[in-house]
């Protein structure tokens, strides 16, 4: 089984980031200046054994696979920026596929959404820093020709026989089921791509219908109860100021009916945005490594039950501490969140590595 973790390749400067937000701008920039924003809400969560690192160093790279590999997490999934032809971001994992280290598996996900203000901080919801836009099939032949080399590395994961490939937003491509078509056709050197669609975070419902191979549902682990409803309607009467607060879901919540075919399960360690959105965020309360375990048994049995070689699960995220959803260590659970991982894959009897592609 893969357990598969998405990867922020954020914790470095750029140049867009220095003009958009000032010199030095990373996402310790917003993680250390959370306050807590409500009685018992724990902010900032800060870092313990790495430290506030720099994906620019090699030596930090290595030691997140070391962790992860020590955990049961079979490889990582890295957000992949591509604007018509422009890339951002893409310094980490460039040096990872040039150097050959860590020798630690890993996937890619094209991140297919504009940029916008409230991306890394409050107070610009609308604002359009970076538009995604789809030039057309030359632009497609240039993207898959820039990601080709990491398909044929040998760390690269493989489903069913096929590099993995992950696509945010696919109800955003202008034509999704063309895309598909497309992008097999020139991936046929490897047996094709095994593509995937992430649902739950956009509108798209034909995952199936338009070629795509499997589905993979964020469904964030926010549960529901009276308490929390009446806080609803509260916000939407702005009567209670600060951010939407949901308690933590005890148990992994399925997706819905209408995802069919082979779906793959997403656990949320946690869910905190207030370091990006300020009062405008959502927080789940509550959250443990006890309770992420209950998400990750169920996880595991939605997993087993899909088609031999196509067994995944997914973890968003490894490392998207803005978002209050990460697995490396911290000063309030320090191994915790990873230890959950091992401890219940060895539950599972599910005897995990580093996991050959």
């Amino acid at each position: 089984m893969e357990v598969l973790a998405y990867y922020l390749p954020q914790f470095h400067p750029i140049e867009e980031n220095d003009q958009w937000w000032g010199p030095g701008f990373t996402e310790w920039t917003n993680v250390t200046k959370a306050d807590p924003l409500f009685r018992g809400h724990v902010q900032p969560h800060l870092p313990r054994e790495l430290g506030f690192y720099d994906l620019r160093v090699p030596e930090t790279r290595q030691a997140q696979a070391d962790l992860a590999s020590a955990h049961g997490l079979t490889g990582f999934i890295y957000w992949h920026y591509w604007f018509g032809g422009r890339r951002l971001l893409e310094r980490p994992f460039n040096e990872v596929l040039d150097s050959g280290e860590p020798d630690f598996p890993f996937a890619l996900a094209w991140a297919n959404h504009s940029w916008t203000g409230v991306w890394h901080g409050p107070g610009g919801i609308d604002k359009i820093l970076l538009e995604q836009t789809y030039p057309g099939t030359a632009d497609e032949d240039a993207h898959y020709a820039y990601l080709r080399r990491a398909f044929a590395d040998p760390r690269y994961v493989r489903v069913a026989g096929k590099p993995l490939f992950f696509v945010y937003a696919p109800g955003e491509l202008p034509d999704p089921a063309g895309f598909v078509e497309r992008w097999q056709r020139m991936a046929e050197e490897f047996g094709g791509l095994y593509l995937v669609a992430c649902l739950g975070s956009k509108p798209y419902e034909t995952p199936l219908e338009d070629g795509f191979d499997a589905s993979v549902y964020f469904r964030f682990p926010f549960g529901r109860d009276a308490k929390t409803k009446v806080r609803e309607r509260l916000h939407e009467a702005s009567l209670l100021p600060g951010p939407r607060r949901y308690p933590y879901a005890e148990t992994l919540l399925d997706p819905p009916r209408w995802v069919t075919g082979t779906v793959h399960p997403c656990v949320f360690p946690n869910w905190d945005n207030t370091p990006r959105a300020g009062r405008n965020g959502i927080v789940a309360l509550d959250s443990s490594p006890e309770r992420f375990r209950a998400h990750l048994r169920r996880a595991i049995e939605v997993a087993s039950s899909n088609p031999h070689g196509e067994q995944l699960v997914v973890v968003k995220s490894w490392n998207e501490w803005a978002e209050g959803n990460y697995l490396e260590p911290d000063q309030e659970f320090g191994l915790g969140w990873l230890e959950a991982i091992a401890t219940e894959l060895d539950a599972a009897g599910i005897n995990q590595g580093a996991a050959s592609p």
